[in-house]
């Protein structure tokens, strides 16, 4: 196995503020593994206040024996071999999963999509994001979100009212909404969710900090929304202890470690009667690819990575009538690949 990669900085179209984070770019690193001449990409996708960052990333990469990874691939036994070597680094060990299941996947002639039995008729509407900004600059996103049904839009600010009445004056669109654990009082919050539920929002994810089981319990009893786990709902391991507090969660391949742990979480999940969203970072295509491959297994998706970038070096994926096109093309099914890309 042969493994290049490169530091990639993510430009963002707009500032991308949260309720506790705001940036203007996100660091990558791309890489590119080599299988007996069959090449598989990957993508770490590095938003900084979750603590990756290149350097740990290559740091990473250095410590990985690449002679274990031999084919057919154990893909389990892959991720514990990644977790062995360090904790944390989900998104570096992403990287390295989207890239084997890109290999496999061409080994066998099938789309990664048809290896994990996703049928592409059920592909879901999937969301465009808007972050917390000033009035001007959220009617700009809005018209930004072109070919878009419906929009994913951040609070958890003191404006959260004033923010959703802006977007509603811009747009009649269906809302998914993301409070990322800003919400810290569940009277108020639970008034707030009814209030929400009345403009027309769909889902409500992580409305409490992530620590607060029981907080984020009280309001899905209550809610007339479904509430869904994302900062709580990292990894496989999760899922279990978040039964009951929620009615479902959101899946991201930088925080699952990639596909084949994201496939095991939304089985899971389905098992113990939850919905699931399954969404991304600031991505480039290769990221994005990976979580379409797996989004007609779920309820909803926001996978639009590389509509709210300025610089995917890779071409982005089709979509039509708000869903992305499956093709049959083996793989990620990535195009548009940039010639010398990758360093040695």
């Amino acid at each position: 196995m042969q493994a290049a990669h490169i530091a990639f900085n993510l430009e963002l179209k707009h500032p991308f503020a949260i309720s506790r984070f705001s940036r203007t770019s996100t660091p990558l690193l791309l890489l590119k593994l080599t299988y007996e001449n069959t090449d598989g990409y990957g993508e770490a996708s590095m938003v900084p206040y979750l603590g990756e960052s290149y350097a740990t990333a290559e740091s990473f990469l250095q410590k990985v024996n690449w002679n274990r990874f031999s084919y057919p691939f154990n893909f389990q036994e892959i991720i514990d071999y990644l977790d062995s070597i360090e904790k944390g680094n989900p998104a570096v060990k992403a990287a390295i999963e989207i890239a084997l299941n890109d290999i496999n996947g061409k080994i066998l002639g099938k789309p990664c999509y048809e290896i994990y039995g996703a049928d592409p008729a059920k592909m879901p509407i999937t969301s465009y994001t808007i972050g917390i900004d000033k009035p001007e600059v959220l009617r700009e996103k809005v018209a930004d979100a072109t070919g878009f049904k419906v929009l994913k839009i951040k609070l958890g600010s003191d404006d959260d009212r004033a923010l959703i009445q802006t977007i509603r004056s811009a747009s009649d669109l269906p809302l998914y909404v993301d409070a990322n654990q800003g919400w810290t009082d569940r009277k108020k919050a639970i008034e707030l969710i009814y209030w929400l539920h009345d403009q027309g929002v769909v889902l409500i994810e992580q409305p409490m900090d992530k620590h607060d089981l029981e907080g984020n319990a009280w309001l899905t009893g209550r809610s007339p929304i479904p509430i869904l786990a994302d900062e709580a709902a990292q990894r496989l391991s999760d899922i279990e202890g978040l039964k009951g507090a929620y009615h479902g969660i959101n899946i991201k391949l930088m925080k699952s470690g990639g596909m084949y742990e994201a496939h095991q979480m939304i089985l899971k999940a389905r098992s113990y009667g939850m919905k699931v969203l399954i969404g991304c970072m600031s991505e480039t295509s290769v990221g994005t690819q990976a979580g379409i491959a797996l989004a007609p297994l779920c309820d909803w998706a926001d996978l639009d990575g590389p509509h709210l970038t300025t610089n995917n070096p890779f071409e982005t994926p089709k979509m039509e009538n708000g869903r992305y096109i499956l093709e049959d093309l083996p793989g990620l099914g990535l195009k548009g690949l940039p010639v010398n890309l990758f360093r040695p």
